[in-house]
């Protein structure tokens, strides 16, 4: 039961912070002028990307081995549903994050701010699938 626990808080983890992106900094971003907002979204995505898939790595490893000693299919859903935003990251969000690292924040625009908007409603995906494995791994760790 350690692994699953271990996996619930990796989880847990992941889901706070993509939830902190998603009610606090994205919309303080959104209030600043088009050049501080890309200038303050590059090194603010770097970071949480370089926390958050190690979490969900972690916590796909732990619900899989959870699921092995256990049988629970919640640790299987967890684990699944927590390395899930990596290729939602790569398919669906990749595209967005690249035309805005390749922008100079001296020429950011309104076509700027559209994609940070529709990175942040992209983003809403990797929180959502964070909760789904905090609730799966919760069920699992609860059965008996």
């Amino acid at each position: 039961m350690t692994f699953g626990l271990l996996a619930l808080t990796a989880a847990a983890i992941f889901t706070g912070a993509a939830l902190y992106v998603n009610v606090a900094e994205q919309p303080a971003r959104l209030g600043l002028d088009d050049r501080a907002l890309l200038t303050e979204w590059k090194p603010s995505y770097k970071r949480g990307a370089a926390m958050q898939a190690p979490l969900a790595l972690v916590g796909f490893l732990l619900g899989l081995i959870a699921w092995w000693q256990t049988s629970r299919a919640g640790f299987l859903i967890g684990g699944v549903a927590i390395v899930a935003p990596w290729p939602w990251t790569l398919i669906g969000i990749k595209p967005t994050n690249d035309a805005l690292l390749a922008t100079e924040p001296e020429k950011a625009g309104s076509s700027t701010r559209a994609l940070v908007v529709k990175w942040g409603a992209l983003h809403s995906v990797r929180t959502a699938l964070g909760a789904l494995a905090t609730v799966a791994f919760l069920w699992a760790c609860s059965s008996r």
